[in-house]
């Protein structure tokens, strides 16, 4: 059996013990609001495919950054969210403390719009246990710089058609110490939404059931290509 089918086989298994043990308890995935911040047990790094969340945004990304400025993005940083085993902390200090614009600014080549930003630190930064918002994003970034991108998955000047399996075969391929169980693939009604790498304390890639729990399903997936304009 492969490892494609047999990771798929794994997957259903799960979703169906998912749905049997839902009623009996705490469903997985679960959000605790005001944990303790610093207490969890690995990172997910979300990179999403920007010109899905663009299409999607239609009008509404007309003015964005991240849609109509003059670099055509295309992976960039969703998030890196702390997670427990099961479920995640969120919004661990409320209200957050204030970020600094330059702190904003700074972040602003790999998660490209402010309130993205902001809204992150918030609802994750929060919960990290680091000293300070710039510790953080520096956190944030490390994450990023451990990632290589699949060479096809850059300059995508056309759309792009492929399965959920293939994504993350590119991934793992590209970045040493990376599996599939590490890793999985989100999407939308038809098109790649994002990547979920889970990345432990330490900074090296860990397995992550639940994240695989809420993989894509679908047979092939669309992506539109990154527009025209400056590198």
């Amino acid at each position: 059996m492969s490892v494609a089918i047999s990771k798929r086989l794994r997957a259903l298994v799960l979703g169906s013990a998912l749905l049997v043990s839902a009623g009996a308890g705490a469903a997985f995935g679960q959000a605790r609001h005001g944990a303790t911040p610093g207490e969890f047990d690995f990172y997910v790094l979300a990179l999403s495919w920007s010109p899905s969340f663009c299409e999607a945004q239609g009008e509404r990304s007309s003015r964005s950054m991240q849609c109509a400025g003059e670099r055509p993005f295309s992976f960039v940083v969703h998030g890196l969210w702390p997670q427990f085993t099961r479920g995640f902390p969120e919004y661990c200090q409320v209200p957050a403390p204030e970020l600094d614009r330059r702190v904003v600014n700074g972040m602003l080549d790999i998660m490209p719009a402010p309130g993205l930003v902001r809204q992150q630190w918030a609802k994750h930064g929060t919960c990290s246990g680091a000293r300070s918002a710039s510790a953080y994003f520096e956190t944030v970034r490390q994450a990023r710089a451990k990632i290589r991108i699949p060479q096809e998955f850059e300059n995508i000047t056309a759309i792009k058609t492929v399965s959920p399996d293939e994504v993350e075969d590119a991934f793992v391929r590209v970045n040493p110490g990376l599996a599939r169980d590490m890793i999985s693939v989100q999407c939308d009604s038809q098109r790649l939404r994002e990547v979920r790498i889970c990345i432990g304390r330490d900074m090296n890639f860990t397995a992550c059931e639940e994240a695989e729990r809420r993989a894509c399903r679908r047979e092939q997936l669309v992506l539109p290509p990154a527009r025209a304009g400056r590198s």
